[in-house]
């Protein structure tokens, strides 16, 4: 019987499907592992805003929680999206009864469209309940400021921010350095820290960056890979699905998460006029 790694989003719908649960879980099958999911909201969503959101219950939330756990159990679990504090610890409560492995949260607190994702009530439940339990969180700069309560406005500072949230909740962190004029460079550290260096991609449609690097990350954890690889190698999946091209929305449109297997489907594709 052939066997596969396994690995669990928990985050919210994304109906454009450019981020959240549908990045994912495309992020997750190109990346070679089977992908599950738990909803913490649906969201009237496409490449120019967050109009709505449609929260779980946090009864259905541990439920879905239930299913997954006690039939398919997950090799790693990548945490989005999740706007309420009551979310947050239902999350942790079936973290820590499943004693789940290779946590990946991306501390999700506003859309790449600017649209707040978060309860602001909700943000120091995060910081209790969640991040302790994490392998590795992957904030983005204006994430981190939020976590550290200072401005990051050049290297020197991510570096000093990825120290501090990494001591602070005893896991790795990646600091996300898109926001900052330069390259697309990130820092992680992990008990020492390191500089993953990447080109910017000169490209207005970023829709997901955050959700399909995090879920990248989890899925080679899944692998078995270590933390600098399972970095290493997400970060290269993301800039090739960045650098295909995709052209989508009127807003900040998705990627191509299928970049890797176009050749495949290319009839699919419209012929260059």
């Amino acid at each position: 019987m052939k066997e596969i790694r396994k690995a669990l989003t928990i985050a919210g719908s994304d109906s454009s499907a450019g981020a959240g649960i549908q990045a994912d879980i495309k992020t997750m099958t190109l990346n070679g592992v089977y992908a599950m999911s738990v909803i913490t909201a649906l969201t009237a969503q496409n490449t120019t805003g967050v109009f709505d959101i449609l929260e779980s219950t946090p009864e259905f939330l541990k439920e879905q929680m239930d299913a997954v756990f006690t039939d398919i159990y997950p090799d790693a679990v990548k945490i989005g999206m999740v706007s309420s504090k009551e979310l947050i610890e239902a999350i942790s409560q079936k973290l820590k009864q499943y004693k789940a492995k290779n946590i990946v949260v991306d501390p999700v607190m506003v859309a790449t469209s600017g649209s707040k994702l978060l309860k602001d009530d909700a943000i120091d439940t995060l910081k209790e309940k969640l991040f302790p339990l994490a392998d590795i969180l992957t904030p983005n700069i204006p994430e981190a400021e939020i976590l550290i309560g200072r401005k990051i406005s050049n290297v020197k500072d991510m570096e000093k921010a990825g120290e501090e949230i990494s001591r602070k909740y005893k896991c790795a962190t990646l600091i996300k350095g898109g926001h900052l004029v330069n390259d697309a460079n990130d820092y992680l550290y992990d008990k020492e820290g390191m500089w993953f260096y990447g080109k910017r991609i000169d490209t207005n449609n970023t829709h997901g960056t955050g959700c399909t690097l995090s879920s990248a990350i989890a899925s080679n954890l899944a692998k078995g890979f270590s933390m600098k690889e399972s970095v290493k190698m997400a970060k290269d999946y993301l800039s090739k699905a960045l650098a295909d091209g995709l052209d989508l929305g009127k807003g900040s449109g998705p990627m191509n998460h299928a970049f890797d297997i176009k050749e495949s489907y290319k009839e699919c594709y419209e012929k260059d006029k």
